[in-house]
Order: C-alpha cells, then structure tokens, then sequence
C-alpha cells in the first residue's frame, strides 16, 4: 500500500538521570532532505543517524530534533570544595596580614569568588548512553513511517473514490455521443438546403461526414483513459515508493480527458469533461505528497 511522506514521531528514552528526546517530521518533497538539530554530546553519531533515517524514510523533507532534558540532581553544579578551601585560607592569612575584621558571612562571601562551582561543560559519549539514544532515534523513526503508513491508507481511499468518480463521468459520455452523431448529420444536411439550394453528389457527402465525424470520435481516447485508470489502481496497490509513477500517470490521464474535451463539440460532453478535470486535478494534489 502507498504510504504519505507527510508525517510526525516522537520517543523519549531514560537515561542516567537525563532523559532523550528524539522528534522527527516530514513534508513532501521530490527527494530526501533532511535538516538535523543535534545535542552537542551525540553529534559525532550525525551520520549514523542519518543513514538510519535515509534507509527507512526514502523521501521528504525531513527536520530532526535530538535534545536532553536534565533532571533537577544532575543540572546542579557541585561546589569545588578544593578552591574553597583555598580561598577561606587567603582570606584569613589576609585578615591577619593586614589587622582586617574577619567576614561576619563567610558562606556569602566565599561563594561570590570566581569558580567556586565546578562546570563539567564537555562531555563524552559512551556507548552505553549511544545505544540508548539510538533506541530514542529507532522509536521516532518507526513512529513517522506508522504515521505515513496510516495517512498512506487514507490517500488510497482517497484516490479510489476519485477514480471510480472518473470512471462514472466517462461511462455517462456515451448516450451523448451516440446522439452526437445524428444531431452532426443533420445541422450539416440542414446548412446545404439553406444556403447553397443546388443538387450535391450526395456519394460524397456521405464520404465526407463519415470522415468528420470519424475525426470527433473519442473511442480511442476512452479506451485509452479506462486503462490509465485500471493501472493507476494497479500501481497504488504495488506498495509505497510509487508516488512519481502515480504522477505520471496522473498525467496521461489528463491528456485523454483534455483529447476528450476538445473533440466534444456538445454542452453536456464538455461539462462532463469539467467534472472529470475537477476530480483529476484533487488526485494531482494528493499525489504529490505520496512516496
């Protein structure tokens, strides 16, 4: 079944008091473009993320998202026992150096010197975090295609209902067509008696009309329309990465039926003609966000 590049996951693994946030969306697109927002600590693994989501997602224009989310514990920057030390140790040998008070607040001023909270800014990745944040990348990814999967389903209702609607517009062409032809005969015969009031080889006529009206007969361009529209079915049912051969021949359709509309020279074949464009140009809309 066909499945739509448009699509949203989302997974949250848990780690070591930090939780892994892995969000991924896509929209149509003609190839596969993918723009990645990563944590710092998990970009040396970009290009093993991206070929994870380039085997499974095919097509669209993807975003990617991969953040941490702390907890409250491990946000806290610890106090650097060592340096403080050092500085109540100045501060003191200061205070007797010089005949100072010592600080009324020893705890406000020593944790107002430089440094006293130690950062640990860089961070290494190892492989047992890796593989939990693969397992948050695997989960987005597996959740966007259930998405496409299941949008994919609604397309192909989609795209039936517009077909057998197709298919019933031109089945309704025929009692014109067949009327068509006598109505042809007549104004013609009926324009020589008014106008030209003379004997005509009426052998020749006959030659002529036949070829006239052979020149307007759309059998040709039905038949070739009702298989375009079995083998667009067809193609739909094959399985997903059909979307540009579903285009295709969304196309050739429409050339029968704009065939079709030039060579109907009656009211009511050409509003049916209207009608089969209307509904064509709804499945060239929905094709393009088909994979």
């Amino acid at each position: 079944m066909i499945q739509s590049m448009t699509g949203y996951g989302k997974c949250v693994v848990e780690y070591n008091g930090k939780k892994i946030h892995a969000e991924v969306k896509s929209l149509n697109s003609k190839a596969l473009d993918i723009t990645a927002r990563i944590a710092p600590i998990y970009r040396e693994k970009e290009m093993e993320m991206r070929q994870m989501m380039q085997q499974k997602l095919e097509r669209g224009k993807v975003e990617f998202v991969l953040w941490i989310e702390k907890d409250d514990a491990s946000v806290v920057a610890p106090l650097n026992m060592t340096l403080l030390h050092s500085y109540k140790l100045q501060i003191e040998q200061m205070q007797q150096e010089l005949g100072l008070p010592q600080p009324e607040d020893w705890y406000g001023t020593l944790l107002r010197l430089p440094d006293v909270f130690t950062h640990n800014d860089v961070e290494e990745l190892s492989d047992e975090e890796w593989t939990y944040a693969r397992k948050a990348v695997e989960g987005a990814v597996d959740e966007l295609v259930a998405f496409r999967q299941q949008e994919g389903v609604a397309l192909a209702k989609k795209f039936q209902e517009k077909i057998d609607n197709i298919a019933t517009l031109l089945a309704s062409i025929e009692p014109y067509e067949k009327e068509r032809t006598g109505k042809i005969r007549q104004r013609i015969l009926d324009a020589l008696e008014q106008n030209i009031g003379v004997d005509y080889d009426k052998n020749r006529l006959e030659q002529e009309m036949i070829y006239y009206i052979e020149k307007l007969d759309i059998s040709e361009e039905k038949q070739r329309l009702t298989n375009h529209l079995h083998y667009f079915i067809e193609t739909m049912t094959d399985g997903h990465g059909q979307g540009k051969k579903l285009g295709f021949i969304a196309q050739e359709m429409g050339r029968e039926i704009n065939t079709t509309g030039s060579k109907s020279n009656q009211a009511e074949m050409q509003n049916i003609v209207v009608k089969m464009k209307d509904e064509l140009e709804q499945i060239k809309e929905q094709v393009l966000n088909v994979m």
